[in-house]
């Protein structure tokens, strides 16, 4: 087997090729030295909390990640934007959410943002996006699954740089093909290529349609050797919670115990895995979520089924991550792929009448007896008591700037490395830095301008290094990073932490916490060290000033 050092050294000549490949007037000269260009396959999981998969101490089977940390690297400390769209916007820009055009999600603009790039409700021009970037420097690039950056022609994935798309465009809804949206106003559109889809198969399920499709365009580009990048952008585990049967049925009475116990379990086994420290404690139940002892018999087993649904949508969707990782290794690409899994956020805690427009009549239209959860005409949710259980120890879930919201795993394998060399890194990650590190595997330069019009620098860097395990943290100010959503606010700086949040779910001032002895947030020490406090809410406010933040306070958290 090669060495870690063999393998770097493997991957430098690569990166090597892929620079000299960028460059006009330096392509190689035969194929197979083209083919040594690495591809890349970045794959989103939806709403999926932190400890859900094998490797991160979950309890639902993921052969496939848990191979893939095996042989690659686990990120404990990796962090994202609280919702989708916003951390959409900055995985495929390498720039804060308000510099790319979801200062807030599409869905919830208001008056005041309207002509304000930052706050275009879609991927704005301001940027660079990466599949365009990618596709100039000479890749094949797929998506297939959710987009939710933008709603019409011109900001559709396939006029932003992908070349083969079939996509969700909205932020989600039913998994079958009856496309029946999470609230009355929204629509479930699918588009291919840059137009609409008029039907689905009468089988249609996402996971499965999303991965024939990716494999399909990969078989097809084959025939020019180019190399690809391929975005796998699940909508699983996104409620409605939907899943086949036989899956929802492997996971029948897993769950009987309650999310009390299974917040405790997750959270000793992220304490053996020595993925988060031995004294964590977890942020406890919130006073909304019923103590599972006190539920009723009928009320734990809707509750319990609607966890095992959850179960069966992470376990279909990593048979379907198998299905590729075998493609690639049939065709004598996967050890030249550059592969990284993550969640786009933490679980999702929200009831369905959080989304806006959201009505009981269209609620009750569905059929969520015990029987037929999960399955077609269905609309159940993972609720907060499970979504706590699997953030755990972290406070809070989806949608805030707490740990809860913004924690996510990360696995990557980096071409040329050998199978046995999985390792961790408690090193901080930002979702901004996942551009960056792949046009740098690509050896694919960021332009100054595209179509003639100026796109902003990246704010990420690459942390290459770091994934290769060539160094033990990123770059210098990596943790450096700022956070406002729906005016919910964060800064970090190393191990310190700042958030802001209105009552009753924060104080209605700024908190501060040190994370290497209070992952969970639970003791402030704003009063302790009020300098140290000063010093992190000025980072913050030059965050605000540098990234256009508009600091509006929406009328549902006032």
């Amino acid at each position: 087997m090669l060495s870690r050092a063999c393998a770097t050294a493997v991957m430098a000549i690569a990166l090597i090729l892929a620079a000299a490949w960028s460059l006009p007037g330096c392509k190689p000269t035969s194929t197979a030295e083209q083919a040594k260009r690495p591809n890349i396959l970045l794959i989103v999981a939806d709403d999926m909390g932190y400890s859900d998969i094998g490797a991160f101490g979950g309890e639902i089977a993921t052969p496939a990640l848990d191979e893939l940390a095996n042989g690659g690297l686990l990120l404990s400390n990796f962090h994202v934007l609280p919702t989708c769209s916003p951390t959409r916007s900055v995985l495929l820009s390498g720039m804060d959410n308000h510099r790319a055009g979801l200062g807030t999600m599409g869905e919830l603009t208001t008056p005041e943002m309207e002509g304000i790039p930052g706050y275009a409700g879609y991927l704005n021009f301001e940027v660079a996006p990466l599949p365009e970037v990618l596709k100039r420097a000479g890749y094949h690039t797929y998506m297939a699954g959710k987009w939710h950056l933008g709603l019409d022609e011109n900001t559709s994935p396939h006029a932003r740089g992908f070349e083969e798309t079939f996509v969700l465009l909205p932020g989600g809804g039913s998994h079958w093909n009856d496309r029946k949206p999470v609230s009355p106003p929204e629509t479930m559109v699918y588009w291919r290529n840059g137009k609409e889809v008029e039907s689905l198969p009468d089988d249609f399920y996402s996971t499965r349609y999303y991965t024939d499709r990716m494999l399909e365009w990969i078989e097809q580009g084959r025939a020019d050797d180019q190399p690809f990048f391929a975005y796998l952008s699940y909508t699983a585990p996104h409620d409605p919670l939907h899943a086949p049967k036989q899956y929802i049925d492997k996971y029948k009475g897993k769950y009987d115990q309650g999310w009390d116990s299974l917040r405790q379990e997750r959270l000793q086994n992220l304490k053996n895995l020595d993925i988060v420290p031995n004294e964590a404690v977890p942020f406890p139940r919130l006073p909304s979520v019923k103590a599972w002892d006190d539920m009723s018999p009928e009320e734990r087993q809707l509750a319990a089924r609607d966890m095992e649904v959850y179960a069966a949508m992470v376990d279909y969707m990593d048979e379907q991550i198998q299905r590729v990782f075998d493609y690639l290794k049939e065709i004598g690409e996967y050890d030249n792929t550059m592969i990284l899994f993550m969640s786009d956020n933490g679980a999702n805690g929200a009831l369905p009448t959080a989304y806006p427009g959201q009505t009981e009549e269209y609620l009750g239209s569905f059929d969520n007896s015990l029987d037929n959860r999960g399955l077609p005409n269905s609309y159940i949710e993972m609720g907060p008591g499970w979504a706590q259980a699997s953030m755990s120890p972290s406070r809070l879930f989806k949608a805030y700037t707490t740990e809860g919201g913004i924690k996510a795993p990360l696995l990557v394998k980096v071409p040329g490395q050998p199978a046995e060399s999985g390792g961790m890194s408690h090193s901080f990650v930002h979702v901004r830095d996942i551009m960056p590190t792949l046009l740098d595997v690509a050896g694919a330069a960021k332009p100054d301008t595209i179509d003639g019009r100026e796109v902003l620098p990246m704010q990420g860097q690459s942390v290459l290094d770091l994934f290769a395990g060539k160094s033990e943290t990123a770059y210098a100010g990596a943790s450096r990073v700022g956070y406002e959503l729906f005016s919910f606010k964060a800064f970090f700086d190393r191990n310190w932490k700042i958030v802001w949040m209105p009552k009753p779910l924060g104080t209605g001032n700024w908190e501060l916490f040190d994370l290497s002895k209070d992952p969970a947030e639970l003791r402030d020490l704003g009063a302790e060290q009020p300098e140290k406090l000063q010093e992190m809410v000025a980072l913050w406010h030059q965050y605000k000033k540098d990234n256009g933040v508009l600091d509006i306070v929406p009328e549902a958290v006032k």
